[in-house]
C-alpha cells in the first residue's frame, strides 16, 4: 500500500510543479496553435517587399524553392522577364522583386515553435514539451482515487475525448 501512495504522491507533486513550470511554454504554444489555425488567412499578417538578386535562369520550382514561396505560379513570360501574383523574376539577370504576406516577428517565431524540425535549435524544446504533456495524460489518473466518482467520470470523459479525436483526425 505504501508503494501506491509513493507513486500516487510522486505523480501529484511532480504534476504540479511541472506544469507550473510549463505555464509559460504552452502560453506561447496555445497562442502560436490558434495562429496556425489562420494560416491561410492574412490574419495579423503585413506585406514586405523584398528585391534581391537569385542565381539566373532558374525554372519554375527553383524559382519557388528558392523564393520560399509554395504558391507561386508563373502567370506569363515577357522576354526573360516571369511574372507572377506576387512579383517578378528576370531570369537573365536573376534579379527577383516580390512581396510576401507575413507575420510579425516575433508571431512568425512563436509559429516555428510548431514547425521546428530535429535540426532546429528549438527541437529540444519541443520534445521536452511533448514528452511533459504525455506524461501530464498519464499522472493526471493519479490525481485521484480510482474508488472516487470524480475518477470514474474522469475515464468517461478521457474516453470521449479519444473518440472525437478519432472522429475528427478522418472527417
Amino acid at each position: 500500500m505504501d508503494k501506491i501512495k509513493d507513486t500516487r504522491s510522486f505523480m501529484r507533486i511532480t504534476h504540479r510543479y511541472l506544469g507550473y513550470f510549463l505555464t509559460g511554454i504552452m502560453a506561447v504554444y496555445s497562442l502560436s496553435g490558434i495562429l496556425l489555425v489562420y494560416r491561410d488567412t492574412d490574419f495579423l499578417k503585413s506585406e514586405k517587399k523584398y528585391e534581391k538578386n537569385i542565381a539566373a535562369n532558374l525554372s519554375e520550382k527553383e524559382l519557388k524553392k528558392e523564393l520560399k514561396m509554395k504558391g507561386l505560379e508563373v502567370e506569363k513570360t515577357e522576354g526573360s522577364v516571369l511574372y507572377f501574383k506576387q512579383g517578378t523574376y528576370d531570369s537573365a539577370t536573376g534579379k527577383a522583386k516580390y512581396s510576401k504576406k507575413e507575420l510579425p516577428f516575433v508571431l512568425d517565431k512563436m509559429v516555428s515553435l510548431h514547425k521546428s524540425q530535429s535540426k532546429d535549435a528549438i527541437s529540444p524544446l519541443s520534445v521536452f514539451f511533448g514528452v511533459s504533456l504525455f506524461f501530464f495524460v498519464i499522472s493526471s489518473f493519479w490525481m485521484f482515487n480510482p474508488k472516487t466518482k470524480a475518477f470514474k467520470r474522469g475515464i468517461k470523459f478521457t474516453i470521449a475525448g479519444l473518440i472525437i479525436s478519432v472522429i475528427l483526425l478522418f472527417i
